[in-house]
């Protein structure tokens, strides 16, 4: 099944309805491949964790291999993950006084406040800052991707499950020393994931993540397969936002 930019006037209205929340530019995969698969199956395996658990986003962790110590690890980690408006310019937008208000919203606040929950994480070398890295996605990132899973895909009668997460291969992987995750612990690679000109880079530049789950499957996939760079599985919704769907979008949004 080809997925077009019109597709959105149809499916959009129901993403939304199914998901009552504001994760959208992940959804729409979701939503048509369950879709598509509970014609034939009413459950079906998932790939959720293996990204969080086995290091599959080695552009990230790299951003904080160097870091001195906690603070400097909080702040490298902050500032890639910052995508919206600064907390100063944020109460710009609201009164005097409610911008006085606002510090209970800033992020990084809920943001270090995941850190410093779990008194046993420590900041002294970059294996521990990259673990430290894998522990936030599996905490705030990891559970946001089984919502959108679970609500879109029980939206067409489809059972979701997810073998990564299997309790005791969850314990096992966390046990797992970095070096068997990436297999270039030593290159420095440094891109802006926020820059959307150069995000697709993101997706075909990286190969070197979940290296344990490589060489485990080399008796069982072809060496295409396991030397693979890595695909994201996500819709061009920055372009369908735009052209023939500006002005229906932009209804939704302003009117």
């Amino acid at each position: 099944q080809v997925i077009n930019s019109g597709d959105i006037r149809w499916s959009l209205p129901r993403v939304v309805w199914h998901l009552e929340d504001l994760r959208v530019g992940m959804s729409y995969p979701n939503y048509y491949i369950s879709r598509l698969a509970s014609k034939f199956v009413k459950v079906c395996l998932q790939g959720t964790g293996g990204d969080e658990l086995y290091g599959g986003y080695p552009w990230r962790y790299y951003r904080v291999f160097d870091s001195l110590n906690q603070k400097e690890f909080f702040n490298n980690y902050y500032d890639f993950w910052q995508r919206l408006v600064t907390i100063e310019k944020r109460k710009k937008l609201f009164t005097r006084f409610a911008g006085k208000h606002m510090d209970f919203a800033e992020p990084k606040r809920v943001f270090e406040r995941v850190f410093t929950f779990n008194s046993k994480l420590k900041y002294e070398t970059p294996e521990q800052h990259i673990n430290n890295s894998l522990y936030f996605e599996i905490k705030t990132f990891l559970p946001g991707l089984l919502l959108v899973g679970d609500k879109l895909s029980m939206a067409n009668g489809l059972e979701e499950r997810f073998p990564f997460l299997d309790n005791e291969l969850v314990n096992f992987a966390q046990k797992i020393p970095i070096k068997h995750k990436l297999a270039n612990l030593g290159k420095m690679k440094r891109l802006d994931e926020n820059d959307l000109k150069k995000r697709k880079k993101f997706y075909t530049n990286y190969d070197d993540g979940k290296n344990v789950l490589r060489k485990a499957m080399m008796e069982f996939l072809p060496t295409e397969i396991i030397k693979r760079q890595k695909q994201g599985f996500s819709a061009p919704d920055e372009s369908w936002y735009r052209d023939e769907n500006a002005d229906y979008v932009k209804e939704l949004l302003l009117n």
